[in-house]
């Protein structure tokens, strides 16, 4: 057995784990610590012939730790060592080592939470900080504080910063393996690079085959990358027997990557196509060459919207350095980095943890399970945001996972639904389409559809996006079973490797949720007939991405988002779908697959969810109050229409909203109601005590002066019959009345016998107009409210024209008489103008009666 770094630092490891329950490792790429720490503990003491559980954040690193294991062994996978990815199980009664991904760990916790069986778990490549690591560890954490104090957990990484997981798991010792890496000769770009990346990776493939020896290891965003480039190296005839081009990616078949993580044969060089599945646990044989892109595609998950969706982004420091080392690990090598040294030091020293970025509905559900509320419960390295961690509660609720008395931070209780959910390992979504389906008999088609939203769209069009509807997919898939790709039937090129996966998950979920083949035989001979269910299957998924149509065309969202379809597609004219993948960019997210649902389904199958919504509001319109009933499914207006037998208080509600909408000029202002306001607001200048009736106080104060006199009325009209003068007046207690008539009379009594109205629009200084013979023989400006408040009189002509505006009457009599009356006389020689005006009989005549 060929002896690796880690050999050196395995003692070391040995007696952190005898003298402590938890330890951490850090060792470099290619150290050996996947293959050489399991095998190097699975005998210890401590071990008490109990099993190791080992999880890894990817099937194929999974699939490749587990041979390479049994291989020194001499044994086949499934005797000592074995593995449980999705799909697919290689374990026996004798295994002592089980190497698992995703949610397999936790699946074991679920059913086990003490875990009695086993004696380690480790945590491989945690640096990576996937979510069902942080997961794992946290609930494991828990299980060894209150279950198992002797259960060892070992998390392990080769560019971890160890401190805080050493303190997380209480001061754990840190054991580091140096390792023995080759010098590799990195080599930047000389100026930024633009254009398509896909044309500078080829170009750098071909400069590497020429100048370097050694297979080459191209690592590239995603799987479209990884086409395009193997598309573009095999026109510049690159791509031979003596030169083989090997994709790389999670979403291969096995034999297609086993294919090209293998030695290459004699004489043959490879180019391996990667993405960032190959920076870690993996060892591609025979590499002495990286290409590295800078690139790498990472899911982010917006709670605002509630959408996941990809992103590429520059590489981490940390990931660009595990790259780099893939170039060391045989010998001397090079790595060529896409990007500038200025670039290069603007590169954030690692990537975000999932847990900050990710969907938080599978993570929910488990804690549920669990038997946990409020995150806060576990110890975690980063804890799940509030505000995703909120709404994925909020989505399992809706799902029917959780009770709706359940809420982040207090104790919800899990259904019997939910915990169905969550063994069944999907996403809860995926997992509660299935199982509202198998009672419909719909159960085959709802496991196709949970597989293709599984895997990337296997539907192709160059320069142009593919029909949205998922019908055609659904269609394509069970004509395709045993025939061609063949795509043109359906408008589009199909992607043969990615529907054969599709099948095997579709096969794989039958099998799981108790589907046997006659089942899914029959679904095959009516596939045309169930298709049309697609749109149901998706709201049972995302009864949060049920859409209804507008008139332009776009949709609204059961959430309250709008979405439309990016190009013209025929399910624009759908009245109801199911947007089943959209982004959250901008204002109005774009559907890139949905379905069609009918009206008359939804309520019939979410009438539970349906709210029966009675409205009663102010139709500006018609001027009037409308009663009307509502069906509405979140943000989506189901039906619509009147009803009698509103309560008369929402009536009255909704007339006073109409009020305040339209303002007082609604109502019936009479002069005499103008004139008590402006009283009223004159006592509130002049005497303390007196309430504020202006326009703006009175609009605000409606429901208390207004309110108890608008029962029985509903409109405008109605409103009409209103006597606001009783109305204002009859908000007085009596004395406050009596003492508006005696400070603010309506009238005053001239000299002349007449009674002259007051105006009081200028509280500050009320007026009389009156001709000017009538005020003879008043000798002082008149006051009211006790003398405090003197008149301002508008002095006129016989014909009503303004003379003269004063407020000191005998000044005017004594000083400005004289002239105003030789103007008067000279234009009304026949009217009464005397010499002592202060003393002279006041007349409303031309005369005085003698």
């Amino acid at each position: 057995m060929t002896l690796l770094p880690i050999e050196a630092s395995l003692p070391a490891l040995k007696e952190a784990l005898r003298t402590r329950t938890n330890a951490v490792l850090v060792a470099p790429p290619g150290a050996g610590k996947t293959t050489r720490a399991p095998l190097a503990l699975l005998d210890e003491p401590w071990m008490a012939g109990k099993r190791i559980v080992m999880l890894e954040p990817r099937r194929l690193a999974a699939r490749s730790a587990a041979r390479h294991m049994a291989a020194s062994l001499g044994e086949p996978v499934g005797e000592t060592v074995g593995f449980r990815v999705r799909l697919e199980t290689r374990v026996g009664p004798k295994t002592r080592i089980e190497v698992v991904t995703e949610g397999v760990l936790t699946r074991l916790l679920q059913a086990d939470p003490a875990l009695e069986d086993v004696g380690l778990v480790i945590f491989d490549e945690f640096h990576e900080r996937s979510l069902a690591a942080d997961l794992g560890l946290a609930l494991c954490l828990q299980s060894q504080a209150l279950l198992r104090e002797d259960l060892r957990l070992l998390v392990m990484s080769a560019t971890l910063d160890a401190e805080p997981v050493a303190a997380l798991l209480g001061d754990a010792p840190i054991v580091v393996s140096e390792g023995r890496p080759f010098p590799v000769e990195t080599r930047y770009l000389e100026r930024r690079a633009e254009g398509p990346i896909e044309s500078r990776v080829a170009q750098t493939v071909r400069e590497a085959l020429v100048n370097d020896e050694g297979d080459i290891l191209v690592f590239l965003p995603g799987a479209k990358e990884i086409r395009r480039v193997e598309m573009r190296l095999t026109e510049m005839g690159l791509g031979t027997e003596a030169l083989r081009l090997c994709p790389l990616q999670g979403g291969l078949p096995l034999e297609a990557q086993d294919r090209a993580i293998a030695p290459s044969p004699p004489g043959v060089r490879k180019v391996v196509l990667a993405t960032s599945i190959a920076e870690t646990s993996l060892t591609v044989e025979g590499v002495r060459v990286v290409i590295d892109s800078g690139l790498m595609r990472v899911s982010r998950f917006s709670p605002r919207t509630g959408m996941t969706r990809l992103e590429t982004v520059p590489v981490s420091r940390a990931s660009a350095d595990q790259r780099r080392g893939r170039a060391g690990r045989l010998g001397p090598g090079v790595c060529y980095r896409l990007w500038t040294q200025a670039e290069d030091l603007r590169l954030a020293p690692r990537g975000t943890p999932e847990i900050l970025e990710a969907d938080l509905a599978p993570l929910a559900l488990e804690l549920a399970a669990w038997g946990i509320a409020d995150p806060a419960e576990l110890r975690w390295l980063n804890a799940p945001p509030t505000a995703a961690f909120g709404q994925a509660w909020e989505l399992l609720v809706q799902l029917g996972a959780l009770t709706s008395d359940g809420g982040l931070g207090v104790t919800g209780a899990i259904t019997a639904q939910g915990r169905r959910m969550a063994e069944a390992g999907l996403h809860p979504r995926l997992a509660r389409m299935i199982l509202q389906a198998i009672p419909l008999g719909l159960g085959g088609i709802a496991c196709d559809l949970a597989a293709i939203l599984s895997e990337r769209d296997f539907f192709r069009a160059d320069g142009t996006l593919p029909e949205a509807d998922l019908r055609l997919r659904l269609e394509a898939l069970a004509a395709l079973d045993t025939g061609d790709a063949c795509g043109g039937a359906f408008g589009f090129t199909v992607d043969r490797a990615a529907r054969r996966r599709i099948l095997a998950e579709a096969s794989a979920l039958k099998r799981e949720f108790g589907h046997t083949a006659s089942v899914e035989k029959r679904f095959r001979a009516s596939a045309g007939a169930d298709v049309d269910a697609c749109g149901l299957l998706l709201a049972f998924a995302f009864p949060d991405r049920i859409g209804q149509r507008r008139p332009d065309g776009r949709f609204l969202l059961r959430n309250g988002r709008g979405a439309a379809f990016a190009g013209s597609q025929p399910l624009n004219k759908s009245p109801y779908l199911v947007a089943a993948e959209l982004d959250d960019q901008g204002t109005e997210s774009r559907i890139f697959l949905a379905a069609p649902v009918e009206l008359e389904e939804l309520e019939r199958h979410f009438e539970d969810q349906i709210e029966q919504e009675e409205l009663v509001v102010w139709d500006r319109a018609g001027q009037a109050v409308r009663a009307r009933r509502r069906e509405r499914l979140g943000a989506l207006v189901l039906g619509e229409g009147p009803f009698a037998g509103a309560d008369p208080e929402a009536i009255r509600a909704a007339l006073l909203s109409g009020i305040r909408e339209e303002g007082l000029a609604i109502l019936p202002w009479t002069k005499a109601a103008r004139q008590l306001q402006e009283r009223l607001q004159f006592m509130a200048y002049w005497e303390p005590g007196w309430p504020d009736v202006s326009d703006a106080t009175l609009l605000a104060k409606q429901e208390e002066w207004l309110g108890p006199h608008l029962y029985g009325l509903k409109s405008r009209d109605d409103l009409q019959r209103l006597d606001l003068t009783a109305i204002l007046r009859g908000s007085l207690p009596w004395e406050k009345a009596r003492e508006l008539d005696e400070c603010a009379p309506t009238h005053m009594d001239v000299p002349s016998g007449r009674r002259i109205p007051i105006d009081y629009r200028a509280p500050e200084s009320p007026v009389i107009s009156v001709r000017l013979q009538e005020m003879f023989g008043q000798a002082k400006t008149p006051r009211i409210c006790r003398g405090r408040a003197p008149l301002t009189i508008h002095l006129l002509s016989p014909a009503h024209r303004p003379v003269q505006v004063t407020q000191d009457l005998a000044s005017f009599w004594r000083d400005a008489y004289f002239a105003v009356r030789k103007d008067l006389k000279g234009r009304y020689p026949k009217h009464y103008w005397p010499e002592d005006p202060a003393s002279a009989t006041a007349t409303s005549r031309v005369r005085p009666d003698k």
